[in-house]
């Protein structure tokens, strides 16, 4: 069967023939001989109605257009048609429809449970320095609110076995899909000082791991840290991991050892292998380590090293 759609403009027509087809029909007439015609059994009578049903059908619809243009469309009542605003007791805010749960209780969202989780990126020795590297974060918290304790230093393993730790305890939120804002206070052993923190982390394009902090300590210095770092996957346990860091202070503080600008510069390269689910992955690499700047006259100055590089191992691990 064949369907033919039918426009607006083919309606309007069909309208305007059905209304013009009375009047044809009265122009006819009116041209007719009237004499020839045998009238004397008709009644005028009759002749006067019929006229003023044809004009009656003439008008109707002209009518029907007047009227319908004149409604009041806005004080329509549609509230019964399809389409309409639901009324505020079609469903249970709840969704249950007054099922209970059973003996489970409601259902609730993974990432609005606080949550916990402990995260080494790094534990490992450095043979040249003869010391131990660390860096972990922990966290408890919801995926959109966390509190967040970070830690990262060296322990020397000879002479007076110093301890340089850099640990801040901040408040996680995300940004958007792919950064993270924290902020808090921190404290840094090496200068022994205070300071409060704020940072930003997250992924940039290409799969870096970026991060940038700031710490503006209690006698006005400021310190910087940026880093990145990358996973160059071999195959589904073995991961190339190239990582550097950059250091800068705002002013210079030679108790400290420290210079205006940036002072060190750091990167190593470890070769790890995942296992247990890559929750564990031992690793083995080179580290480098060098100072910037007027850091580097300050260094010789007091007759250290401004370059150093070592062959580490160690593990990074996650639970």
């Amino acid at each position: 069967m064949k369907i033919y759609k039918v426009g607006l403009p083919f309606i309007g027509m069909s309208s305007l023939m059905l209304l013009m087809s009375p009047l044809a029909n009265a122009a006819e007439m009116s041209n007719m001989d009237h004499g020839s015609m045998d009238m004397s059994g008709m009644d005028m009578s009759d002749m006067d109605h019929i006229g003023m049903s044809s004009l009656m059908l003439l008008m109707s619809p002209l009518a029907n257009a007047a009227e319908m243009s004149n409604m009041d469309h806005g004080s329509m009542d549609m509230s019964g048609m399809q389409g309409g605003e639901a009324p505020a007791d079609a469903r249970s805010p709840d969704y249950s429809n007054g099922v209970p749960y059973g003996r489970f209780g409601k259902p609730v969202m993974m990432g609005s449970l606080p949550l916990w989780g402990v995260s080494v990126d790094d534990l490992g020795y450095q043979f040249d320095d003869d010391q131990i590297n660390y860096e972990f974060d922990t966290w408890y918290g919801t995926d959109s609110n966390r509190v967040t304790l970070r830690s990262e230093g060296s322990i020397q393993t000879k002479d007076d076995k110093e301890i340089d730790s850099l640990t801040s305890l901040s408040y996680w939120k995300p940004l958007s899909i792919f950064w993270n804002g924290e902020a808090g206070v921190a404290y840094d052993t090496e200068n022994d000082k205070s300071a409060v923190m704020a940072g930003i982390a997250g992924t940039a394009p290409y799969f870096i791991e970026t991060d940038a902090r700031a710490y503006l300590y209690t006698d006005g210095q400021v310190r910087l840290d940026l880093g990145a770092e990358y996973e160059w996957r071999l195959d589904q346990h073995w991961v190339v991991i190239p990582e550097v860091e950059l250091t800068a202070f705002s002013k210079d503080d030679t108790d400290n050892h420290i210079t205006k600008g940036f002072n060190e510069f750091g990167a190593d390269v470890r070769l790890t292998y995942e296992m247990l689910s890559r929750q564990l992955a031992p690793y083995v690499g080179i580290s480098y380590e060098t100072a910037l700047g007027n850091a580097r006259d300050l260094r010789r100055q007091e007759d250290e090293a401004v370059d150093s590089s070592s062959v580490t191992a160690g593990v990074k691990f996650w639970f």
